[in-house]
């Protein structure tokens, strides 16, 4: 399979086939340098929009990197969008979660200040965990071969998160409803929320509950908040026609 590259501060649909694309910087360092791109080899171009571009190298340099055009088309955002809520945790736990959650295919990324999370994203830390993570995501979609890379937005508190209840399945082992016996609603948005390790507690529950949610189990095990939501979005790729 080609490498795929990402140049994120390019509008990638207006190429046309026989045009050359140049780039340099961060990403033509990574082409030329880690994965020893030579002329002559097949790449693939995108701008986390939607544009995929197909094109055959024609220099490679750690400054520059110039390709010709061979095909360019447009794939439209999915639909209904997948959002995952995920609750900040301790360690690198949310950070697999979201990883892991880009490459299954996720639309959108919310972090969670959940009662219970031993992480706290505060003051300047706010602005660097959403860069953070938003790196990350951008890697694993671009490992992924992904036209659409998910946003990562501003972290919710609970009383926030209310307002997104009316489309949440929240995953929680003492549901009465298995999410795969959740049936989707034609062309709705989906929300999915992650509770962080300890699980959600038990007055959020309450409230997510009362504002409409959907409370929903993964079989009988306890899953890591690293593992549940790229499970959910597994199952939830089957429901919907993605896979």
């Amino acid at each position: 399979m080609a490498l795929h590259f990402l140049l994120d501060d390019r509008d990638l649909s207006t190429a046309a086939t026989g045009d050359v694309v140049t780039f340099g910087g961060a990403e033509a360092h990574h082409a030329a340098t880690v994965r020893r791109v030579r002329p002559g080899e097949e790449v693939t171009l995108g701008e986390g929009a939607g544009s995929w571009v197909e094109a055959v190298v024609e220099t490679a340099s750690a400054r520059e990197v110039s390709v010709r055009v061979r095909s360019v088309r447009h794939e439209e955002r999915p639909a209904p969008r997948v959002t995952l809520v995920q609750a900040l945790a301790k360690g690198d736990r949310d950070e697999l979660a979201i990883q892991a959650a880009t490459e299954l295919g996720v639309d959108r990324i919310i972090p969670w200040q959940a009662a219970r999370s031993v992480s706290r994203w505060e003051a300047a830390k706010r602005d660097r965990g959403v860069a953070r993570w938003q790196s990350i995501v951008r890697e694993a979609a671009k490992q992924a071969h992904r036209a659409w890379v998910p946003r990562v937005e501003a972290p919710l508190s609970t009383v926030e998160l209310l307002s997104l209840a009316p489309a949440a399945l929240v995953l929680e082992p003492t549901a009465q409803t298995a999410l795969s016996a959740w049936g989707p609603a034609a062309a709705e948005d989906i929300v999915l929320v992650v509770g962080p390790e300890g699980g959600i507690a038990p007055d959020e529950l309450q409230r997510l509950d009362e504002a409409g949610a959907t409370l929903v189990r993964l079989g009988s095990t306890i899953l890591r908040t690293s593992t549940a939501g790229p499970a959910a979005l597994a199952l939830l790729n089957g429901r919907l026609g993605r896979w």
